[in-house]
């Protein structure tokens, strides 16, 4: 049986879908989605889910409600999970009523997931409150669309009003509350595209905001507050230490980000690249032997997180667990490293200092001398100064190709048009391969360096900052830590 899901996007972005609409989100198969939303979230999506569009804008050319409501009913009845991806939250302003009534004719099975709307959203991003014990004690929301159908006189004497699809209507609002006895020095805000990269907030009065806008070229998507909580702005906003510069993350194309995570803390909008495609080696065979003689080895070396996941997994394809390694000690390179093979229930033997293969051989806590050492890794494209080095302090090493990483085929659209338009501050890079590979995406774009003349390059390390100054003639910061969590601390000591 299919199912319509009438999905809240929120403001569009990941941060703000809750947990529900991600899951929703990684198991469609159709979604009908509308123009209040960003590349984020169709980002979620599985690449063979079907995607149409159906935005309304005002002023431009849209699709009919009776479409939309028969394209939900056709592939409700096809036995398809179907998303029905509204801007905000379904049930404010979101149209749903036709929908419901066209899914519950047909019969076709349908459920309704809440988003956050902008009319609540909105003002708290930008540090105002819509209640307060002195100012305000409720509020109103309203479309900005049948101005015409309020009582103003009513609407004049509360305290807080918030307007939604209001642009291109703000004067008109003004001079009816004006007109109304509302104060022309009630204070008010426009906060356009909230929670988004491009957020952008406004205050004036009843008497000023219009003129102050007035060479604006478009305020939509915006929310309008009117009321003296609008004056409490300066109090409630806390100015995050990147708030307004946006991050380019390259990354591994399979993994999840915990750098966006730690990033997103910090007020930045992030955009995220795949840089890396991880995948399964073209044989598991030696690693097989390996696993197959792990009692013969002395101690395993892990170098990436990458490495400790395609090693465990294997491990359990062959039936085995972390008992097999029993008579193993283990060395680890990095913090990541170590914190995804304690999620395998092991503690590491040995950590190198400073994070860095480099310094491992170095300062290895015993002899190398007739150790056997089983180093699971990358298929191609490794740096082979680790191997070299331990092999001449005597020690056995066997290489096993655990998974290889490749290139992707480009860089995803909104990302390159970010990159053009120097909208971008800080590129930051984890690895010499991501560096590799971003380099190799630009040049598929023409390879024209002027287009990041205004990013810094980040890198989290010396020989990750080798390769930006050997691919990209520069690199402007390096973690002092090499870790994630130093990528980010150089940053913000940067904007300091």
């Amino acid at each position: 049986m299919g199912k319509v899901f009438l999905l809240g996007a929120g403001l569009g972005t990941r941060d703000y879908l809750t947990v529900r609409g991600w899951e929703i989100l990684k198991r469609a198969e159709v979604v009908i989605y509308d123009a209040l939303g960003s590349q984020e979230l169709l980002d979620i999506l599985p690449q063979d889910c079907l995607r149409l569009f159906v935005g309304k804008r005002g002023g431009e050319k849209s699709t009919p409600q009776g479409d939309i409501d028969r394209l939900l009913v056709e592939y409700g009845q096809s036995g398809k999970r179907v998303v029905r991806l509204k801007g905000g939250d379904p049930y404010i302003f979101g149209r749903s009523h036709p929908e419901i009534l066209a899914l519950k004719e047909a019969a076709c099975d349908f459920e309704v997931i809440p988003g956050i709307s902008s009319a609540l959203a909105a003002p708290l991003l930008a540090g105002i409150p819509l209640t307060h014990k002195d100012l305000s004690r409720g509020f109103f929301v309203g479309t900005a669309h049948s101005l015409g159908a309020f009582d103003w006189s009513a609407l004049a004497q509360l305290e807080t009003l918030v307007f939604l699809m209001g642009g291109r209507n703000l004067a008109e609002i003004c001079d009816r509350l004006m007109a109304a006895g509302r104060s022309p020095q009630t204070p008010v805000a426009i906060i356009r595209a909230a929670g988004l990269s491009e957020q952008r907030a406004w205050t004036g009065t009843l008497q000023t905001i219009t003129e102050q806008t007035a060479t604006i070229q478009k305020l939509s998507p915006c929310v309008i507050i009117v009321g003296q909580v609008v004056s409490l702005r300066e109090d409630y906003m806390y100015q995050a230490p990147l708030q307004g510069k946006t991050i380019l993350i390259t990354r591994a194309a399979s993994q999840s980000s915990e750098f966006t995570a730690l990033l997103a803390e910090t007020g930045a909008n992030i955009l995220e690249m795949p840089a890396l495609e991880i995948r399964e080696p073209s044989t598991w065979e030696p690693l097989d032997q390996a696993i197959a003689s792990l009692e013969t080895f002395n101690w395993l070396i892990l170098t990436s997180a990458n490495g400790v996941e395609y090693f465990f997994q294997r491990l359990e394809t062959l039936g085995k667990d972390a008992r097999a390694l029993g008579n193993l000690k283990i060395a680890v390179v990095g913090k990541k490293t170590e914190k995804f093979l304690r999620n395998h229930g092991l503690k590491a033997d040995y950590i190198p200092p400073d994070f860095i293969a480099d310094s491992l051989v170095e300062n290895f806590p015993e002899s190398l001398r007739h150790q056997k050492i089983l180093f699971p890794r990358v298929e191609t494209g490794g740096r082979d100064i680790l191997v070299q080095e331990l092999s001449q302090q005597g020690a056995e090493i066997v290489e096993v190709p655990a998974y290889e990483s490749g290139c992707p085929f480009r860089i995803p659209p909104h990302v390159w048009q970010a990159i053009q338009a120097q909208k971008i501050d800080f590129i930051t890079f984890a690895s010499s391969k991501t560096v590799r590979n971003f380099w190799h995406l630009l040049q598929q774009q023409g390879g024209d360096f002027r287009v990041l003349e205004k990013a810094k390059i980040v890198s989290v390390g010396p020989q990750t900052s080798q390769v930006c100054l050997e691919l990209l003639q520069r690199v402007d910061l390096e973690a002092k830590e090499y870790t994630l969590e130093g990528l980010r601390d150089v940053i913000i000591n940067h904007q300091k």
